[in-house]
């Protein structure tokens, strides 16, 4: 079963370098193991853009978006038995937060992924 994990973070936040190295070294181990399948950092929302249907046309909504305090700042997919699994795995990755970035605060939403549309038409290909 897919999980992708996305990690809810304050705008302004920023890894520490040892942050860096601790979670480079787990995102190794997880690649080693086969259970990583993505992962990656997000830019901040304003080297970004939205796509917003409105009054049935598509429009370009440039940022800074509604003023928010907490935004995605990464996310990785992972493939795992169940949610139990894809639990551990988040706590293990927001420990590495706990021990490098004191003071640090966030959230790892889990989300699964219904099945694939993309790799569906690959294997038809």
């Amino acid at each position: 079963m897919r999980f992708m994990f996305l990690i809810h973070t304050d705008a302004e936040a920023a890894p520490s370098p040892e942050l860096m190295v601790a979670m480079h070294d787990l995102a190794q181990q997880e690649v080693a193991a086969g259970r990583m399948i993505a992962d990656g950092g997000l830019f901040p929302p304003q080297m970004g853009a939205g796509l917003r249907v409105k009054s049935g046309k598509v429009v370009v909504v440039d940022g800074p978006y509604a003023e928010t305090k907490e935004v995605i700042g990464g996310f990785a997919i992972f493939e795992l038995p169940d949610m139990a699994a894809a639990e551990a795995s988040a706590r293990q990755f927001l420990d590495l937060h706990v021990r490098h970035l004191p003071g640090w605060e966030g959230l790892c939403e889990i989300r699964p992924i219904a099945g694939s549309q993309v790799e569906s038409l690959r294997a038809e290909a």
